[in-house]
């Protein structure tokens, strides 16, 4: 009979990984003496990262033995201590391809089931020394697994575990594992995965999007953070400027249409598209600007402001005319419209972050035309620097029943109250709940970095769900911590090829130093998402506009085409990354 061969709990601490402080609760030391299993937690135990750890579903993992001796022999370790793989209960027997989801078993006085696998992390890898543990763990199917408590008592070591019930459809957690990081993914095991009441709901949700995705989708629905949709061609084509017009006194308006004539793709309401402009030496100006036009229309529209030292926008706004070709990727980017139904949506921007929402507000007027459950806030400097004011009011005067507020930060004399706009000031948490804008909405943003901070953490505050808050920023990603611009390296440069991080308006020479592309985003201050840096969870899937890389170590499931991994990929020619 499986036996509990040692406890362990460890709290939170800071230790450098990865070359910088990372703060962890993986470093698990065993106690003596018996302790009480509680519904979110053994007595003693922390987790530094609620988000991936603890929790109802994840209060125990489990590890055994029979893996610890695996991995010895493997990696030519000496016996390791208990508590090495940050498990909470290192046991003997129970192995992850005979353990089962659902499986409900006595310790001590306590009731436990199986939940779900082991949540892949980097901070195994730090712990062990070895950064492609959690690629490891997963083709060797030996992941471990958490448990719920549903009795609290005592255990300790030395305890016989006892199953008391068996998982319905004997699905084990090392195929459960499997089922979804690897590659194969048959339809029958992932209907009864997404049935499996006791697992958890993250990864039932995940099977339900492969499910949903079987047949339609390259790559691994299941672990993309937002379903991504491949892009309709790879690197640049020729376009025409068949419009051109001044929309305010800093912002431009370009129509581009294929100069081989050719019927252009619809875009998704809030995309993006990419422009490679001549700078005058051996590298070229790589802007992401967005579409600001109706996603039905035959051709696409971007609006481009001119700020001050800005190299693209200057080169735009005073050197393309009528009839001037362009290169233009297709359009991509993961902001874009959820799916329409008759939940209310609620449009907030400032400045010119106006053009993707207005996308979307054409998109969304099109199947809403009365402005149901529609709510749109726009801020600007004045009337003069206010783009789009015609368009918009036309479009929500159309609309009778969508609600709308403009706001001017610094209105002149000349601008006219309840005609150019409604409010004086800024867009701020106590204007949205004034409009009477419920709590349940879908949230599209986009605008500057301070301004989209304190919005979404009004958002947040006021008890907004995470998951309803879309948000589109120009430069780099949305930051919640101090503000540190991109740059290049410290480290002086390599001389391998270049590698552009569009959102961040940044270039620079790759290094072999580098593990990986993840980390000269990291040392260039680019914001990143990730997890494994492994190529296991997918985390840090990122669109590529052009270019080629090689993967060390290879993903366990590929992603989709025009993405990449950048956790393990190495740019082996000029790459453009939207990041």
């Amino acid at each position: 009979m499986p036996r509990l061969l040692s406890v362990n709990v460890g709290r939170p601490r800071d230790v450098i990984g990865h070359g910088r402080m990372i703060r962890t609760a993986i470093w698990k030391t065993p106690v003596d003496g018996r302790v009480m299993a509680r519904q979110l937690n053994i007595d003693g135990d922390e987790q530094a990262d609620l988000a991936g750890h603890g929790g109802e579903q994840r209060a125990v993992l489990v590890y055994q033995l029979q893996s610890y001796r695996f991995w010895e022999e493997l990696l030519a370790r000496a016996p390791m201590e208990p508590g090495q793989f940050g498990e909470n209960l290192t046991v003997d027997g129970m192995p992850d391809d005979e353990v089962c989801i659902g499986d409900q078993y006595r310790i001590g006085q306590a009731l436990f089931e199986v939940s779900q696998p082991r949540v892949t992390c980097h901070k195994l890898g730090v712990r062990l020394g070895r950064n492609d543990m959690p690629s490891l763990l997963v083709s060797h199917r030996r992941p471990g697994f958490y448990m719920r408590v549903i009795e609290e008592g005592e255990l300790g070591v030395g305890d016989r575990i006892e199953k008391i019930a068996s998982g319905p459809h004997a699905m084990t957690v090392a195929s459960v594992n499997s089922l979804l990081y690897s590659p194969e993914h048959p339809e029958d095991q992932l209907q009864k995965a997404a049935k499996l009441e006791a697992l958890s709901p993250g990864w039932r949700q995940s099977f339900e999007v492969l499910l949903a995705a079987s047949g339609k989708s390259q790559g691994n629905p299941g672990l993309r953070p937002e379903p991504r949709a491949a892009p309709a061609w790879s690197g640049f084509r020729d376009f025409k400027v068949i419009g051109l017009y001044d929309e305010t006194a800093d912002v431009k308006t370009f129509e581009l249409a294929a100069a081989d004539r050719r019927p252009l793709p619809k875009p998704k309401a809030g995309q993006h598209v990419v422009l490679r402009l001549p700078a005058g030496d051996q590298n070229s100006l790589i802007r992401s600007y967005s579409l600001s036009g109706d996603p039905q229309s035959s051709h696409y529209r971007i609006s481009v402001k001119r700020e001050s030292g800005g190299l693209a926008g200057t080169y735009l706004h005073e050197r393309i005319g009528l009839g001037d070709i362009l290169e233009v990727s297709a359009p991509r980017g993961a902001f874009i419209l959820e799916p329409m139904s008759s939940g209310p949506v609620t449009f907030i921007s400032a400045g010119i972050g106006i053009t993707p929402v207005l996308s979307m507000l054409h998109a969304v007027l099109a199947e809403r035309p009365t402005g149901e459950g529609i709510w749109w806030i726009h801020g600007a400097r004045d009337r003069l620097h206010h783009a789009f004011a015609e368009e918009t009011h036309r479009l929500l005067g159309n609309a009778s029943k969508a609600l709308a507020r403009t706001v001017f930060s610094q209105p002149t004399s000349d601008d006219r109250r309840g005609t150019d706009y409604d409010v004086a000031g800024h867009i701020d948490l106590q204007l949205i709940r004034a409009m009477g804008i419920p709590k349940y909405s879908q949230f599209y943003l986009c605008g500057p970095q301070a301004f989209l901070r304190d919005i979404c953490e009004g958002l947040q505050e006021w008890g907004v769900v995470t998951d309803d808050i879309h948000v589109e920023t120009f430069g780099s990603a949305l930051r919640f911590g101090p503000d540190v611009p991109p740059h290049p390296p410290v480290l002086a440069e390599g001389a391998g090829p270049a590698v552009t991080f569009l959102k961040s308006n940044l270039t620079v020479r790759w290094d072999s130093r580098y593990p990986s592309i993840l980390d000269l985003a990291e040392a260039c201050s680019v914001p990143v998402t990730w997890s494994c840096r492994a190529g296991v969870c997918h985390r840090c899937e990122t669109a590529v506009v052009d270019g080629m890389i090689d993967y060390s170590p290879a993903p366990i499931d590929p992603p989709q085409p025009g993405v990449i991994l950048i956790c393990c990929a190495k740019p082996t020619a000029d790459l453009q990354l939207d990041l």
